[in-house]
């Protein structure tokens, strides 16, 4: 058993002329959880990929991944570590099939191995009628899980996903998400960048929040969205005529009681699901006639808002992907 956290970030910086991109970042993701690095354009998120990757050297502070520090060991923690960036990087000539055979030779790993592994990740992500035809032929979402499959055919302990689902159809997705938790069942710790708050939510353990280049929040996802605000319990009447009714009878037992004008639906402040069970028992012996009830938490998206005054929207890193590496280092 590891005694090590997977990832450890401790005071990151990485600076391009004047521009901060990253500054001094840390974090720790333990062994076999999955972390989310969210944040709005531009914040810093794959610049951190980068660096706890090796792809980029640090300005200032430095990184662990499986316990070797990758300023000092990286090709140690190149060993350890699988990568899929935000886009594709599959050879197009080469078919399906072929990808894989090839990084297993740049590996170095046996032909039986990587013809057995070949075969199960090609069907894992529903590729296996498509192995081995050019890869040309495959559409974004083909290429996208192609590419994810190539990360993991030397079976890395820790996995880094740079908005791994961009460009795949919703059932596309909800598939990935379903591989993606069989590996972390597996023991793989996975540390993604994402600009779906809802994969965020599905996928991540911890979810650590980045503007401009700092981390401005951390926690589990119910964490974060009660920074944004309490739960509330939301009613539906069957029946307009009973919204003043319904109202009064609310307010007895939640005094922050919300009517919205137009509709059939209020809401209370509300503290968890005690607080929603003990409303639905009210209304159970009142004779008003509910359509739905429920408890609804701030989104992620919410928290988005009231961290950094605007929405989530797709990361590209400009400083990161527009500054030349040498140059910046």
């Amino acid at each position: 058993m590891s005694t090590h956290p997977a990832v450890e970030a401790i005071d990151l910086a990485k600076h391009f002329g004047d521009n901060r991109a990253v500054d001094g970042v840390s974090f720790v993701v333990p062994t076999g959880s999955v972390l989310g690095l969210l944040g709005p354009n531009g914040a810093g998120k794959t610049t951190l990929v980068r660096m706890l990757t090796t792809l980029s050297v640090p300005t200032s502070g430095t990184g662990r991944v499986a316990g070797f520090d990758v300023r000092e060991q990286p090709d140690a923690v190149r060993r350890s570590i699988g990568l899929t960036g935000q886009a594709a990087t599959v050879d197009e000539i080469l078919t399906g099939r072929e990808n894989l055979r090839l990084i297993g030779s740049l590996y170095g790993l046996s032909r039986g191995y990587v013809r057995r592994a070949s075969d199960d990740l090609l069907e894992r992500f529903d590729l296996a009628r498509a192995a081995d035809r050019p890869a040309k032929s495959y559409s974004g979402g083909m290429r996208r899980r192609l590419d994810l499959a190539v990360s993991l055919l030397a079976a890395p302990p820790i996995l880094f996903l740079d908005e791994p689902t961009t460009g795949l159809d919703p059932q596309s997705r909800s598939g990935l998400w379903d591989v993606l938790r069989e590996l972390v069942q597996e023991g793989t710790t996975l540390v993604l960048t994402t600009q779906y708050l809802e994969e965020a939510d599905h996928l991540a353990d911890e979810i650590v929040v980045v503007d401009r280049g700092r981390v401005i929040a951390a926690g589990t996802p119910t964490q974060l969205k009660d920074r944004a605000g309490q739960a509330s319990v939301v009613v539906t009447l069957t029946h307009a005529a009973d919204l003043d009714a319904a109202a009064a009878l609310m307010r007895d037992h939640s005094p922050a009681v919300h009517v919205e004008t137009g509709s059939r639906r209020l809401t209370a402040q509300a503290g968890g699901l005690g607080d929603m069970t003990r409303i639905a028992a009210v209304f159970e012996h009142s004779g008003i006639e509910l359509d739905d009830l429920g408890l609804a938490r701030p989104s992620l998206d919410d928290v988005f808002l009231h961290l950094t005054g605007h929405r989530a929207e797709s990361d590209t890193d400009t400083a990161a992907t527009n500054t030349p590496e040498g140059a910046a280092s």
